[in-house]
């Protein structure tokens, strides 16, 4: 936890010193730790929760409201640099949590919204809400849970043979991802508006580049709907790990329970891929990395995926925003780059696919 803490400042650092606005990196820093803002929590809380919203809990609360004129440097930071390091955050949490839920549910240690279809499900539900019908957007981390959701229910109609199989899991997981990638790029040709079809490519490739405070408040409500009960259901996945016979004897509806977690996984990473597009491979680094340190009680592995989550995504976002500076890559690129030989690795060092 003080680890990825420590990444997480350290990256968010990095991105604020950068931008099209030239200002040193010690105006930069000086602009985020602002007394300014510290000591007045009516701006945070408009920032993160909106100008209305975020008046009325200071009232609640007994705060001022008033407003505090800042320097130029702190508003640039705070209004412009500073959500692409919030999100990052908030996606890398979800992917995580996604992931860790996944694998206890599909007993599967390769398992992963991005393996098993997920994204690709939310990523084509999104595109269809922004190419044929708009008018969405505020409620894209539902309609991106609902594809999630569809593509999940299809993956397990398709592996099912009188119940299910991790390797099968996987296979269908890429059957679907695969149709689904085929439909996303097919909707391509009916976009007129090519900015609208800009938009979409950077929704397929996972891209936190023009993200604002707009985007941290959609993630926001979910996140802490996701996590929290991610973090109720830890104890049931600690038993799903055990095997559907040994569940069924403690008394568990093991397919109920199943079900319920994976909606929440589904909610998880729909609202990453609402902010952020399909961030590949994120969902299966994560919980295998910190398994390692911290073992398989999902008491302790999901909580160590809400602090490293975010540290991978913020230190990839780095690596995309300064790799060909002053050009920006998609981070879904940089994790890509680094996740698909992380999963030849798990494939070659595991000897019975699909074991926990």
């Amino acid at each position: 936890m003080v680890a990825s803490t420590a990444v997480v400042v350290a990256s968010g650092l990095v991105q604020v010193s950068f931008g099209a606005f030239t200002m040193s990196v010690g105006t930069a820093w000086s602009a985020v730790f602002d007394p300014l803002v510290w000591t007045n929590p009516q701006v945070l809380l408009r920032l993160f929760l909106g100008e209305g919203f975020g008046n009325a809990v200071a009232n609640a609360l007994g705060l001022s409201t008033a407003s505090v004129d800042l320097p130029k440097e702190t508003l640039i930071v705070w209004q412009i640099r500073m959500p692409r390091v919030v999100v990052g955050v908030l996606v890398g949490a979800n992917l995580a949590v996604s992931g860790a839920v996944f694998q206890a549910v599909t007993r599967n240690e390769l398992a992963s919204p991005f393996i098993l279809g997920v994204s690709a499900g939310a990523g084509l539900a999104i595109l269809l809400s922004l190419i044929v019908f708009t008018g969405f957007a505020t409620f894209l981390p539902l309609v991106a849970a609902g594809g999630g959701a569809v593509a999940f229910l299809l993956v397990y109609v398709i592996a099912w043979q009188g119940g299910t199989s991790p390797v099968r899991l996987v296979l269908a997981g890429v059957i679907v991802s695969t149709v689904f990638g085929s439909l996303q790029t097919a909707l391509f040709f009916f976009a007129d508006d090519l900015g609208v079809v800009q938009s979409a490519i950077a929704w397929t490739t996972g891209s936190l580049t023009g993200v604002d405070w707009e985007q941290v408040r959609m993630a926001l409500p979910w996140t802490f709907v996701a996590v929290p009960l991610t973090l109720v259901g830890a104890r049931q996945l600690n038993v799903l790990l055990l095997g559907e016979r040994t569940a069924r004897s403690l008394g568990m509806s093991v397919e109920r329970v199943r079900f319920a977690l994976s909606a929440v996984a589904v909610l998880a990473a729909g609202t990453a891929i609402a902010v952020a597009g399909i961030v590949g491979f994120v969902g299966l680094i994560v919980p295998h990395m910190v398994r390692q340190l911290v073992g398989s009680d999902y008491k302790r592995l999901v909580v160590a995926c809400v602090f490293a989550g975010p540290a991978l995504v913020t230190l990839a976002d780095v690596g995309a925003r300064l790799a060909l500076s002053p050009a920006q890559l998609p981070v879904g690129i940089v994790t890509g780059l680094v996740g698909g030989p992380y999963f030849l690795y798990l494939m070659r060092k595991q000897e019975g696919l699909g074991d926990l």
